[in-house]
């Protein structure tokens, strides 16, 4: 016979022995009983039943129904998680916390919760203990749990193919609700999708330096900028923001639920800047021809480099099957985004996160930097240790600097691609340091110890995520600008 759902979780651990013990200890108070009494009615000894009371020691089923028996009580109501009063589950906390690896990384002796400690001692030494724990989970929720996040969500995209079937249905949904048969996305439709989605758009000149855009659910309104950051795609703030509210986001829980909730509401505002259907055929049509071109799907979308060569990515493996890789990078050669399916071998750190690593000189990401031609495409040929890999790059010019966005495919897939007759070829030997993050041993004969660089140290480097908020956005400063917008 299977076991009923109350033996069920009797057999598991108790999964609280210190409220048990608690309860145990104000049963036998309210009856007025002994921890004598007790113990020779469970025929032990009186330490024996101190240490159950402590919490110390978990308890099998057969001794808690003995235990229930004894104190007039039902098995359930033995087990309730409740602590049976407000000063029990102070103590049942203080003992906890004492018995954790923070409280015991203090070296400071144990605050036995006796008669003399006043609940308004213990509530103090609780919230010390609680601002100590913030303190540090702040100071270790560092850019190394980022990029660990990173490396978990980078291994699921492409496991996928950085195809997200989900999102490509809720883009069509939203695109079908608004009558856009296919093509670029105007401003226009995009106004559309925010009136079908229940907001009215107001353009202003004083949006939080912290903030793309601010949704207002209560009055039903979406707050953009009235220039978009960098003279980017005035669309693209639009998209994320009703894409944030069709996936329903939240505050970000750690940094991988941020993680995941740009990566998905970037997927699905260029599903909408690029809808898969038209993208396809597109996509298609130019690979029967053996024309694929980054540039064209730009052009014919009507978006940035960088959005067309992600969009790219999401198409190239499910419905081309051709695998590729993606870069974006600083011209001083450190990756800022990445994605592969083909193998290419990136460099990564012992977490295997990519981002803030250096790629090889000699990689199309960096050789593109030294082209002065910048508004031609770059095609590159490069051997690395992996196999030959077919690049095409271009510079973006960003405040924060310039940086090169590539894709690439190996060699057994590039016949599909324009650019694939370039006579440009290199040969990669990274991440082998002796490829070109070495010296030649007759320069390091020369120079070393006689000059000493002095490094633009990059400020990211020291600094921890942001505080408050994974976001680091200002709340403050965000609900003041909400108060003085709302029509209320």
């Amino acid at each position: 016979m299977a076991p009923s759902s109350t033996e069920d979780a009797h057999d598991e651990e108790v999964l609280d022995p210190l409220t048990v013990g608690r309860r145990i200890r104000a049963l036998r108070l309210d009856r007025g009983l002994t921890l004598e009494a007790l113990a020779a009615e469970l025929d032990r000894a009186p330490s024996q039943v101190s240490v159950i009371e402590n919490g110390k020691r978990e308890l099998k089923l057969g001794e808690l129904q003995r235990l229930a028996r004894i104190l007039g009580v039902t098995l359930d109501e033995l087990l309730s998680p409740e602590p049976p009063s407000k000063r029990a589950a102070l103590e049942i906390r203080l003992e906890r916390i004492q018995r954790g690896p923070l409280y015991g990384s203090l070296g400071l002796p144990p605050v036995p919760a006796r008669k003399a400690l006043s609940d308004d001692a213990m509530q103090a030494i609780l919230g010390l203990h609680d601002e100590l724990q913030r303190l540090h989970t702040e100071r270790a929720a560092t850019p190394e749990e980022a990029r660990r996040a990173n490396a978990e969500l980078r291994a699921e995209q492409r496991k996928r193919g950085n195809h997200f079937e989900e999102l490509e249905t809720a883009a069509r949904e939203l695109l079908a609700a608004v009558g856009h048969e296919g093509g670029p996305l105007s401003q226009r439709v995009a106004a559309d999708l925010a009136s079908h989605l229940g907001f009215t758009l107001h353009y202003v000149s004083d949006l939080p330096d912290t903030t793309r855009s601010v949704t207002d659910h209560v009055n039903g309104r979406l707050y953009l900028p009235v220039r978009p950051s960098s003279g980017g795609d005035p669309r693209s703030a639009l998209l994320q923001a009703l894409a944030a509210h069709v996936l329903g986001k939240q505050e970000p829980r750690d940094y991988a639920d941020l993680l995941r909730q740009r990566v998905e509401t970037n997927y699905l505002a260029g599903a909408l800047l690029i809808p898969e259907g038209s993208a396809v055929s597109f996509l298609s049509a130019a690979k029967e021809k053996r024309e694929l071109s980054v540039e064209d799907l730009r052009d014919a979308f009507a978006v940035s480099y960088e959005t067309a060569a992600h969009r790219f990515t999401n198409l190239a493996t499910t419905h081309l099957g051709i695998p590729v890789h993606f870069l974006k990078v600083h011209a001083t050669g450190t990756i800022s985004k990445a994605y592969e399916n083909d193998g290419a071998l990136f460099p990564t750190d012992v977490l295997g996160a990519v981002e803030g690593q250096v790629v090889c000189r000699y990689w199309s990401a960096r050789q593109v930097f030294a082209v002065e031609d910048r508004f031609s495409p770059y095609h590159q040929y490069t051997d690395k240790p992996t196999g030959t890999y077919w690049c095409t790059s271009s510079i973006q010019n960003t405040p924060t600097g310039a940086f090169s966005v590539s894709v690439g495919t190996p060699f057994a897939h590039v016949k599909w691609f324009r650019g694939r007759d370039t006579s440009r070829r290199q040969v990669s030997g990274c991440p082998d340091s002796s490829c070109c993050r070495r010296p030649a041993a007759a320069l390091a004969a020369r120079w070393s110890d006689r000059a000493w660089p002095s490094a633009r140290l990059n400020s990211s480097l020291l600094a921890a995520m942001p505080s408050g908020t994974f976001t680091g956005v200002d709340l403050t400063e965000v609900y003041e600008f909400l108060e003085a917008h709302s029509p209320d």
